[in-house]
């Protein structure tokens, strides 16, 4: 179920990926919906690579350090699963968008959904999802 294969995340850090996430959002709706380029690229850094392979996510991580903000350390598992959706979102509106339909709103407002609970309330819907998936079917050890 968790990954102890990589290194921990740190909680604060991981928000103020989500913030960012949820920033680059309201720009895409704000007509600048090519930026959503940015969230398909960390989606994929972070959920098939690592977070700390992700420039922004390291940017995040040192910030925080620097005023000792940082929070408690987080399985990376759950988030990098919930990184993975990032990018499929993202990538599912930009080819949306990219094809005139008016529909790639809706993968934006999920994402902007989920970013504010987890900045927000640091409740991570996607970590919840692997949680329950792992329960419904544990893995063959």
């Amino acid at each position: 179920m968790l990954r102890f294969d990589i290194p921990t995340v740190y909680a604060n850090a991981i928000r103020l990926d989500a913030f960012v996430t949820f920033l680059i959002c309201v720009f895409a709706f704000l007509g600048f919906t090519q930026i959503l380029v940015i969230t398909t690229v960390v989606g994929f850094i972070r959920g098939f690579l690592h977070h700390q392979k992700d420039p922004l996510h390291l940017l995040s991580k040192n910030l925080l350090f620097k005023f000792n903000l940082q929070g408690k350390k987080e399985n990376a598992g759950a988030k990098m699963f919930s990184a993975k959706i990032l990018f499929i979102a993202s990538s599912i509106a930009l080819i949306l968008f990219n094809l005139n339909i008016i529909h790639w709103h809706v993968p934006v407002m999920a994402l902007m959904i989920f970013s504010t609970l987890e900045w927000g309330f640091n409740f991570c819907a996607g970590c919840w999802v692997y949680g329950y998936w792992y329960k419904l079917f544990p893995p063959n050890n």
